[in-house]
């Protein structure tokens, strides 16, 4: 008998529990909240946060989850930290489903940074146009470096004004395509995409055509996590629920 719990808000989170929902396993999708309109979901869905690995070990307890499945998103590294000590205190199966992380390529021009703080202290110079492709979590952190102009692609409106001067809003929600990528590069005349290495397929368009226009990349590398059992697939996920 299976009542399975993933932390989701990821495409990979949506299609796996599609998944489960078509096998006919009992699950439940979890959301952080962060995203005002969440796409419909075959599942049942709860949304919040749990109150940090000792809030999510009751729940698990309480909801007699019997199998942990992290899907969140690769930058979301508190929850998956919170997740690994909610299993091991609980004893529940864990399994992280991430993408692989992107790679450089012929072409591309990445200057890696290890976190927010070094992609604002990497901007330090002459005013640039940016298209800063982080979300809206960050944003303010960028107002250290209030010299450029910024470009936001985000998928909800901002609850208030990003305390950057010089900016401009775009709302849309991926997957995007390298032409159109590569066509709005261009209308905006961005001369630096930074980008979180977030992997996967949706949001890697914009890495193709900073390539394929010679401009330079300011790449985010992921934060460092324990060791986990950890998948890229969904069949193999699926497959270590049914063992």
């Amino acid at each position: 008998m299976h009542n399975i719990l993933v932390l989701g808000g990821t495409i990979e989170a949506t299609r796996l529990v599609a998944a489960l929902a078509a096998a006919g396993l009992a699950t439940t999708l979890s959301y952080a909240g962060r995203v005002e309109r969440p796409k419909p979901q075959p599942v049942p869905v709860r949304v919040g946060g749990f109150g940090g690995a000792t809030g999510l070990a009751s729940y698990l307890r309480a909801h007699a989850i019997t199998h942990l499945i992290d899907a969140t998103h690769p930058f979301a590294a508190q929850i998956s930290r919170n997740a690994l000590h909610a299993a091991q205190a609980t004893g529940t199966p864990l399994m992280a489903l991430t993408r692989p992380p992107w790679t450089a390529q012929r072409g591309d021009r990445w200057h890696n940074v290890p976190d927010i703080a070094g992609a604002v202290a990497a901007l330090t110079g002459p005013p640039q146009r940016i298209l800063l492709a982080l979300g809206r979590m960050h944003l303010a952190a960028f107002a250290q470096q209030p010299q450029h102009h910024y470009l936001l692609r985000l998928v909800d409106p901002p609850e208030a004004r990003p305390p950057l001067p010089d900016h401009h809003i775009i709302l849309d929600r991926g997957p995007f395509d390298a032409a159109s990528d590569t066509a709005l590069i261009r209308e905006h005349r961005i001369e630096l995409v930074v980008s979180k290495n977030a992997g996967g397929s949706g949001a890697q368009a914009k890495l193709v055509a900073a390539r394929a226009l010679g401009l330079p990349v300011l790449m985010i590398d992921r934060p460092a996590l324990p060791a986990r059992h950890e998948t890229h697939d969904i069949r193999a996920a699926i497959d270590w629920l049914i063992a």
